[in-house]
């Protein structure tokens, strides 16, 4: 089945060099004017195996560019490019969907709470939010404007891959993505397998 026809087109296009390889950038701006951006490597439309890596990831400001150990976003971004960049092929969305959704100010709020004693899920919770409050409607859009149909998923997240079978795009192999695992984030990664289903190992398990 072919992936949905694409409603949005890049913005803007330019390449992004970067320590692991010299990517192209892309800006695609949604209903709401949001800017998100896609960041590829290679043909990732041609239809050839191995298919191409994919990872969809959420921004996160304090993981990603101020190198918080409280989550595993920044060492899972800096994890994709580098694997992309390895292959010679593949694809990074970085959607601006902060906090799972939540945004920024919020997820602060939710931090707080967590600091005294609530859990990523009860603290979404608590402020009247969903544990999760994403949606992937914009990925599949960039998606199908990149042409890619047939993608190997580096995720730990089983929604992700759900919202990509259902849109008719083949994940043809589900690729962990485990990395930063740290005493500060500990709980955090527990309750994302535990409590969100996250395909994750625990200490114990290995």
């Amino acid at each position: 089945m072919d992936p949905p026809r694409a409603p949005y087109r890049a913005q803007a296009r330019a390449e992004l060099p970067t320590p692991f390889a010299t990517f192209t950038l892309s800006v695609y701006t949604d209903d709401d004017d949001k800017e998100h951006l896609a960041i590829t490597l290679g043909d990732v439309a041609e239809r050839r195996e191995p298919a191409p890596l994919l990872r969809i990831h959420s921004e996160c400001l304090t993981g990603d560019a101020l190198f918080s150990l409280r989550c595993d976003c920044g060492f899972q971004l800096e994890h994709a490019l580098q694997r992309i960049a390895v292959e010679g092929r593949g694809a990074l969305l970085y959607l601006r969907q902060e906090g799972r959704g939540i945004g920024l100010a919020n997820k602060i709020r939710a931090y707080a709470l967590q600091d005294q004693g609530h859990d990523t899920v009860e603290a979404n919770v608590r402020l009247g939010f969903p544990a999760d409050a994403r949606n992937y409607d914009i990925a599949l859009a960039i998606l199908a404007d990149l042409g890619m149909a047939r993608v190997r998923l580096m995720t730990n997240n089983p929604r992700k891959i759900k919202a990509l079978n259902d849109a008719g795009i083949e994940v043809v192999e589900r690729v962990p993505i485990e990395c930063g695992r740290n005493p500060h984030n500990e709980s955090y990664l527990t309750t994302k397998a535990g409590r969100l289903g996250h395909l994750m190992r625990t200490p114990e398990s290995g």
